[in-house]
């Protein structure tokens, strides 16, 4: 298994052991939410559970809770990686339902902030990113929906970070082909041109692979394209290891506090809502049945009831 390569248990990805402290008070209410022990629970039912509404919730609860610079966050990315959590979601990109490989990539978005989490995926859970962007042989029966696009597009530019061996893989895996397509085919959306374009730049960037690029008949001009920052919907821009406020969905952003603050959710939080569910919710005013339940989002529905597909 590709994770048995990981580094012993408790290394953060940076060369320094995890050190989650002991607790010298029981944890209730909320707390119960965000312990690391509760990795267990999630990775059990991604690896039991048959239910797409069950592998959906149980990866947009990681994807919340391992967001962020508090200290929670740090800990559960590295649980993940303990628990074997990196290769289930990996081998749940295969799952045919739209909604659950949205939910598993955005999970893989935030467990790659973690150094050591993003080289493993980049190594090994690039393959299965790649072959659910459109292009594939199988895609007529496997279509995905823009917003699936574009959070695939976010992870892989997350998981190849800067590390060439990332990018040789998406070449060899044909996704070079396969975001040109994106980019010229007149099938896609806005969003995910800008995507599949910061995508293509990071590739680029590493100066060994342009001779075999160009000799797989590419040129510069292909890759690079200006990206207008103000409206970018790519992943997070990292300097010395930080993470943009993009990528921090669920939590205070820029705080110390070790608190989820349920009523200050942004718009990019995890939601079982697509965009169109969630206008049509919003402007629905007599719904008060869910509203202000879940997160502080108005007309929310919980996890296990909003599956439609």
């Amino acid at each position: 298994e590709w994770f048995s390569k990981a580094k012993k248990n408790g290394d953060d990805g940076s060369g320094n052991p995890i050190e989650i402290p002991k607790r010298t008070t029981p944890a209730k209410g909320y707390e119960l939410l965000f312990q690391p022990e509760v990795v267990r629970i999630y990775t059990s039912l991604l690896k039991e559970s048959k239910n797409p509404s069950v592998l959906e919730a149980a990866a947009g609860a990681i994807q919340n809770l391992c967001a962020g610079r508090w200290s929670y966050g740090r800990y559960i990315r590295g649980k993940m990686r303990e628990e074997h959590g990196l290769p289930l979601l990996a081998e749940l990109l295969n799952y045919n339902n739209d909604r659950v490989i949205r939910a598993m990539s955005g999970a893989m978005r935030n467990l790659a902030t973690d150094n050591r989490n993003r080289e493993l995926l980049g190594l090994h859970a690039v393959p299965h990113l790649v072959a659910n962007l459109p292009g594939g042989q199988n895609q007529p029966g496997r279509a995905r929906s823009e917003e699936t696009v574009v959070s695939l597009l976010s992870t892989l530019a997350e998981v190849l970070g800067t590390n060439v061996e990332s990018a040789k893989i998406l070449r060899e895996k044909q996704g070079i082909e396969r975001l040109m397509l994106i980019i010229k085919d007149g099938k896609s959306s806005e969003r995910e041109v800008r995507a599949a374009r910061q995508v293509l730049q990071l590739v680029w960037a590493h100066k060994e692979l342009r001779r075999p690029l160009e000799k797989d008949g590419w040129k510069k001009a292909d890759f690079i394209n200006p990206i207008p920052s103000s409206t970018t919907n790519g992943p997070s821009t990292r300097t010395n290891g930080t993470y943009e406020d993009s990528t921090v969905p669920l939590l205070d952003r820029g705080e110390k506090r070790d608190v989820i603050p349920l009523n200050d959710l942004g718009s990019e939080a995890y939601s079982t809502l697509d965009q169109r569910e969630r206008r049509h919710t919003l402007d629905e005013p007599t719904d008060t049945l869910q509203r202000g339940v879940y997160g502080g989002r108005k007309g929310s529905l919980p996890l296990l009831d909003s599956y439609d597909g």
